[in-house]
């Protein structure tokens, strides 16, 4: 074998190797953007790490309707009043300032909206839900106390665009003391708030069990990488 011919076949070997390792840095990066995702550290879109500035603690979290959920998985009180005037719902990514003992909020990334027009009703717990296209919807108290509504009115609310979710957001007051039609709807809107919910947390389990077998897959990717760079480094000694 000539010495130009050894020279091009360690060429062919280094491309390969290079090529071989690229490919093992796309899936290192690909494992940890799940690691940070099965940790809560969100993707899309969805949330940031635990931070410390000068002004003192920063969280970042998502709201779930009512309270946010830290990046640590802990539980902050969002103010009714904030949540409500601020027309803040279910996924909405929020940044909490604590300092010195005092919480501000700020909304840091708004999920994409629709609008529907329902009607408020209220069930014998004195809970107030809005009922749209015949799927009851949970409206925080501040937001019925804030626009003066009463059961019977037809009103706009905000729903996430795509994903599901048990809370709405209240944008106006369309007519006062609107006619119900839907009184089915009402009348078994607790239980359909019920399957909604299980409904909800079998769709976490089955992303967390695709979760499961795209770690399953990556770690038999990186042991061929190995395999495969091993093998590289055993033919460019050769």
């Amino acid at each position: 074998m000539t010495k130009k011919t050894i020279n091009e076949d360690k060429i062919l070997q280094i491309e390969a190797l290079r090529k071989t390792i690229s490919s093992a840095e796309e899936t290192i990066q690909s494992a940890k953007a799940m690691l940070l995702q099965l940790e809560g550290k969100n993707k899309i879109s969805r949330n940031k790490k635990i931070a410390e500035d000068d002004e003192g603690n920063v969280v970042y979290g998502t709201f779930d309707g009512q309270i946010m959920v830290g990046d640590d998985g802990k539980q902050y009180p969002v103010p009714a009043n904030y949540a409500s005037k601020s027309k803040l719902i279910e996924g909405d990514m929020l940044k909490l300032s604590i300092d010195n003992g005092s919480f501000m909020y700020k909304q840091v990334g708004p999920i994409e909206r629709k609008n529907l027009i329902g009607v408020a009703g209220q069930d014998e717990g004195g809970n107030y839900f809005v009922i749209s296209e015949g799927v009851p919807y949970k409206i925080l108290l501040a937001s019925i106390t804030y626009f003066k509504i009463e059961p019977g009115d037809e009103v706009v609310i905000t729903i996430p665009a795509e994903n599901p979710s048990i809370w709405a957001a209240i944008e106006n007051v369309l007519q006062k003391n609107s006619e119900i039609k839907d009184y089915d709807s009402i009348a078994i809107h607790k239980k359909d708030f019920s399957k909604r919910e299980e409904n909800l947390e079998k769709e976490d389990e089955n992303i967390t069990d695709g979760k499961d077998l795209m770690i399953d897959e990556w770690m038999s990717d990186i042991e061929e990488i190995k395999k495969e760079i091993q093998e590289e480094k055993t033919n460019i000694q050769a």
